[in-house]
């Protein structure tokens, strides 16, 4: 017998979101934190499309855009400041992101993609939400859900077996059926199952802070290169980032001070009178590029930072890990419940390694064109010219964006392994509003009664919905894995729906959600 059937240690974004994800689906979940509160450290502060997406997708989106439509009052309140002080202001009208601090804008972008169409109230997501401020939303959904959530818990060992794992805890020991890390990045799961943890070495000594300051009158706005590195000014007042190329910091879990701030604001910006008078919030990062080579060992899992670190340009990390727990959080309680063989757990690495190994070049990319030597600001020049060209700004912002990941699954249909278009469907509604309950999803366009006698045996598992869809008339049908993903589409034949798909339907059906008799399985 067990406590309950996943542990999750972590209870920060990822973690949350994962322990919500696998409550959704019939698993007993316990989370457990080592902090007692919610961290305000500043992190983390946007939200990419998959991330906006999946959010969407689960019915959070509302507190979302209400967090959105809050900061976007302190990015007035900084605008107005710089106006004050006679200070352009540097970011574009419409802020798209940023590659290595060279800005993106809208008036460059071209969205005629049509995945740009398909993103349906998610496009309209707002793109800045603090960490903290996530972490919130999340636990309020897991209180709801009944998720177990234990702060001020720490894990400091397991022992797995064939049957489940004993979680030792500082609060006592723990039987549970599986142990997931999200942990971060100094993940002790990840330590204690010795997972390979193979990447680079750091070379730079990042700050991010908030901070009450004075002689802050030359401070340009925005990101900015120097002779010594580069620093960043802004969008909310007080807010400071500043990046040396002088090697890692000799204690990176030691106190940021006011002091320590202010040394490398004025080295980096040569702004001697600059001072830093309080500090409110304050982090220290580095470029420590690594990953695990599988995401999963026996009964121990790993999502988040807990499974790949590196450096936070362009605000991968977090989305990084919410994509992982989407996608792990179905397949797990799938196993859990007996509804699926241990071996769907094998594609949550092939699914989600290749795209964590592309943030890390992505991240590492950016400190190359970032760093002060002249070969590197050579390239950086032109890195530059091409990026403020229509199609420089598209590529960057669609692979900034997200909205390019996808995953190779079986089939020919160019629907398939991407994430599922929000359709407006006849009846009112979209196909984002019936993934609320995680639930997978059979969208049947054309009436095809085959389609649903293939999906008879999966009732407990997969929602059918007959409807039309007069922007599609194309389309026969979609089968929308619970992560929002499409395992399966059909294209209408003749007007006479999937007339092919039957057999097709059944064998995506039986690779996701199990193996069942044809019809009527219990």
């Amino acid at each position: 017998m067990t406590d309950y059937d996943v542990v999750v240690a972590g209870a920060g974004p990822v973690g949350l979101f994962l322990a919500c994800e696998l409550r959704l689906g019939g698993a007993r979940v316990l989370a457990v934190e080592r902090l007692t509160e919610v961290d305000e450290t500043i992190k983390a502060g946007s939200v990419n499309v998959p991330s906006a997406v999946s959010f969407y997708r689960r019915g959070l989106l509302p507190e979302l855009n209400a967090v959105w439509e809050a900061a976007l009052e302190h990015l007035r309140a900084f605008k107005d400041r710089q106006g004050e002080k006679g200070q352009p202001a540097r970011l574009p009208a419409k802020f798209l992101g940023h590659f290595a601090g060279i800005m993106m804008g809208a008036d460059l972008f071209d969205g005629s993609d049509p995945a740009w169409a398909d993103l349906g109230p998610a496009r309209e997501a707002g793109l800045v939400v603090p960490q903290a401020e996530l972490e919130r939303i999340l636990g309020r959904r897991a209180a709801a859900l009944g998720v177990e959530v234990r702060r001020g818990v720490e894990v400091t060992g397991f022992e797995a077996d064939d049957d489940g794992v004993t979680v030792r805890t500082s609060r006592g020991p723990v039987r549970a059926g599986w142990l997931v890390g999200c942990d971060g990045g100094r993940s002790t799961v990840r330590k204690l199952a010795g997972f390979g943890f193979p990447g680079t070495d750091p070379e730079i000594t990042g700050y991010q802070a908030i901070v009450e300051m004075t002689g802050d009158e030359r401070l340009l706005p925005g990101w900015n290169t120097t002779d010594v590195g580069t620093y960043v000014h802004g969008p909310f007042p007080g807010r400071i980032l500043t990046v040396e190329f002088d090697g890692p910091p000799a204690d990176r879990s030691a106190a940021v001070t006011a002091e320590e701030l202010e040394a490398s604001l004025r080295r980096v910006t040569g702004v001697p009178e600059v001072s830093v008078e309080k500090v409110v919030s304050a982090t220290r990062f580095t470029d420590n590029a690594r990953q695990v080579t599988e995401y999963r060992r026996g009964r121990v899992l790993l999502a988040g930072d807990a499974a790949h670190v590196h450096s936070p340009f362009g605000g991968q990390g977090l989305n990084l890990g919410i994509g992982d727990a989407m996608n792990l959080g179905w397949k797990l309680a799938a196993v859990v419940a007996g509804r699926a063989p241990e071996t769907l757990l094998d594609s949550y690495t092939a699914e989600r390694h290749p795209i964590g190994a592309w943030v890390l070049d992505w991240t590492r990319a950016q400190i190359a064109v970032m760093r002060p030597d002249p070969h590197a600001r050579a390239l950086r020049r032109v890195m530059t010219d091409l990026a403020h060209t229509t199609d420089g700004t598209t590529h960057l912002v669609t692979r900034i964006s997200g909205i390019w990941q996808h995953y190779d699954l079986p089939g020919g249909h160019p629907l398939t392994g991407r994430s599922a278009p929000d359709l407006a469907l006849a009846d009112g509604t979209r196909l984002g509003d019936h993934l609320h309950t995680g639930r997978a999803l059979l969208l049947d366009l054309t009436d095809d009664s085959a389609l649903r006698a293939r999906a008879e045996a999966y009732a407990d598992r997969l929602d059918v919905r007959t409807v039309a869809c007069p922007e599609r008339p194309g389309l026969a049908a979609l089968f929308v894995r619970p992560d929002g993903f499409v395992a399966w589409a059909a294209d209408a034949t003749e007007g006479q729906g999937a007339t092919e798909a039957p057999a097709e339907l059944g064998d995506a059906l039986r690779q996701w959600l199990g193996d069942r008799d044809p019809v009527g399985a219990p």
